[in-house]
């Protein structure tokens, strides 16, 4: 067979075999610039919880779900996640070779003093064949660190839109809460309503037979219409938490998923572990969004240090040709090309060492980011800790607070009734068991929010 019949499919072969070495710096993790530890805890390891876990109410679960599958705001993070997704498969196929087909015709004539014989006329050539596109081997690892780069852009997207998942049912189970707690808020303070208008009634037959003086009277009329004012504040707080929700899950009968009542059992899981800082690396996302774009920065150094060495390209061509289309495929119609080219940069004035010096100090500024990201999450975990430890505690006091107020509430209303004690020491005893109970659940509501907060910082939801 003669030798150059196998001169293109060869060089195909070759150059599908070719894998150039990389030129970029070998990607070491940077040590994370915080403690091996959380302070003042000794909770043990965290285990793989995910949000469907943490979350006990099967309606919030639901409207977690619709949130996730409706919500414009992930929608669009989504999106540029799959364009991510299209610009590293781009970026990929530059390492192989291309292949086209082609089939081509021409008919022209010309005339007597153009054509080279003197002779004018009509002339015709067909071509059909397979071609080349240019293809650049890599022998030094640029065209492979491009693609590296755009695979870690991507998977850096990857990362964003599961941080934007679980920022979004972090919201909705805290705009959840919220409606909870405006319910709650509002239960109470119409049983108050209730109980401070029956108080006024008596007030007045009282006045009328004149065993009540006017300005008991007028104390007890200023203690029913800050009930009421209350009730107005806590009408508000409910209708926004529930526009917040409907928001939030992004369809209009998200209302039909809300309870009509408060809830009697608990919405979350309580107790949650966090783990170490080290495992805080492998599970938040906007850490590992952060190393993904560190590592991208690598590969670019590595496809800038290859600007500085030559760059071969080949393109080439294989088919038949014939001036009759019925002779394409007879004997002696083969036809090929083979073009290799060779570039060396000499002068570039300076633009190959711009080029490497900028990849360098964009490197450098990704890892200041990386570790701005991790002593950030460090803060945000250590803050949720401190924040959920102490409203325990706080809401245990609180709740005992608030049991006590209600007892010497009962106490006052029966001295106060057996005339041992003034109406004064009454209506005191009714605003501190209203503050009381209000403060209970105002708590209550910060403890379940940071539970939920505690839960997103330490990367939630991770468990596959």
């Amino acid at each position: 067979m003669p030798r150059n019949y196998l001169s293109l499919p060869a060089a195909l072969g070759l150059t599908a075999l070719l894998a150039g070495c990389s030129l970029a710096p070998t990607y070491e993790r940077p040590l994370a610039p915080v403690a091996d530890a959380w302070q003042d805890t000794t909770a043990s390891e965290a285990a793989a919880l995910d949000w469907q876990g943490f979350i006990v109410d099967a309606d919030l679960r639901e409207l977690v779900n619709a949130a996730l599958g409706n919500n414009r705001s992930l929608r669009q993070a989504l999106l540029d996640i799959e364009q991510a997704r299209a610009q590293y498969r781009i970026q990929r196929a530059d390492r192989v070779p291309g292949l086209n087909a082609s089939a081509n015709g021409n008919r022209q004539r010309l005339p007597a003093d153009l054509s080279p014989d003197g002779r004018g006329g009509v002339s015709s050539s067909y071509q059909v064949g397979l071609s080349l596109p240019e293809y650049e081997l890599d022998l030094f690892g640029r065209v492979r660190n491009l693609s590296d780069a755009a695979l870690e852009q991507y998977m850096a997207s990857e990362e964003a839109g599961r941080g934007a998942r679980l920022a979004l049912i972090a919201e909705v189970t805290q705009a959840y809460i919220s409606y909870d707690s405006a319910q709650r808020r509002l239960a109470l303070t119409r049983q108050t309503l209730d109980s401070r208008e029956s108080s006024l009634d008596l007030l007045a037959q009282q006045r009328t037979a004149g065993t009540a003086s006017a300005l008991d009277y007028q104390e007890a009329l200023g203690l029913v219409e800050q009930a009421r004012a209350e009730l107005e504040s806590d009408l508000r707080q409910k209708a926004q938490a529930r526009n917040a929700l409907t928001l939030l899950v992004g369809t209009p009968d998200a209302g039909a998923l809300l309870p009509a009542k408060p809830r009697e059992q608990l919405l979350l899981v309580q107790d949650i572990a966090p783990g170490t800082p080290s495992q805080l690396l492998e599970r938040r996302p906007d850490i590992l969004a952060s190393e993904h774009r560190l590592k991208a920065r690598h590969a670019d150094i590595g496809a800038a240090r290859a600007a500085f060495f030559p760059r071969i390209s080949l393109t080439g061509a294989y088919g038949s040709s014939s001036a009759e289309m019925s002779g394409l495929f007879d004997g002696g119609s083969r036809s090929w090309s083979f073009m290799p080219s060779l570039s060396l940069p000499i002068f570039a004035g300076g633009r190959n060492r711009a080029g490497l010096d900028l990849a360098e100090v964009r490197k450098e500024s990704a890892v200041a980011e990386y570790e701005g990201t991790i002593q950030t999450a460090f803060r945000e975990v250590a803050d949720a800790l401190a924040a959920s430890d102490t409203l325990r505690r706080e809401e245990r006091a609180r709740r005992a607070l608030a049991d006590s107020s209600q007892e010497a509430l009962k106490l006052a209303r029966a001295r106060y009734e057996g005339g041992v004690d003034s109406h004064l020491r009454y209506l005191d005893a009714q605003r501190s068991n209203f503050t009381d109970e209000a403060g209970y659940i105002a708590v209550s509501t910060q403890r379940q929010l940071a539970l939920v907060n505690l839960f997103r910082t330490l990367g939630g939801g991770w468990a596959p």
